[in-house]
């Protein structure tokens, strides 16, 4: 199994056990599942708990959500707001993500700014439908 991390954290992000799409070639789209399951179970295909994870005898406890969100331990924020805070974070990002370019493919960079600009443009347009989940270090997150 191969698991995508944040380039910048090194925090795992999703694995290539979802079923996913590269869109013009500068961002991941991942298909999750809505699940429910006992807390702390993680259920990836291919994976394999081992006996410690057994039963102790005590109530279980439920949880719903998105099976990447939820396998992977990311933290849905809010810090954004609105548009213009979400623009200002990706602005940041894109910044650190072309340093990390010009360092490891530099032939690659015109083409991720000119593609990413095209993708953000189109998620900005539909903003208010989205959600948005990060990893647990950015926001120092608690699942609770």
């Amino acid at each position: 199994m191969k698991i995508y991390k944040d380039i910048i954290t090194g925090d795992e992000m999703f694995s290539d056990s979802y079923k996913m799409k590269l869109v013009d070639e500068v961002l991941y789209e991942v298909t999750g599942r809505l699940v429910q399951r006992k807390v702390g179970d993680v259920n990836i295909e291919g994976f394999n708990p081992s006996a410690e994870e057994e039963n102790e005898g005590t109530d279980e406890a439920v949880e719903s959500g998105v099976d990447v969100v939820l396998n992977h331990r990311l933290c849905e924020t809010y810090a954004f707001g609105d548009k213009k805070g979400y623009t200002a974070y990706l602005k940041d990002y894109m910044k650190k993500l072309v340093a990390k370019l010009e360092e490891r493919a530099p032939d690659q960079v015109e083409t991720f700014k000119t593609n990413m600009n095209k993708v953000m443009k189109e998620l900005l347009g539909r903003f208010k439908d989205l959600q948005f989940f990060t990893e647990p270090s950015l926001f120092m997150c608690m699942n609770v």
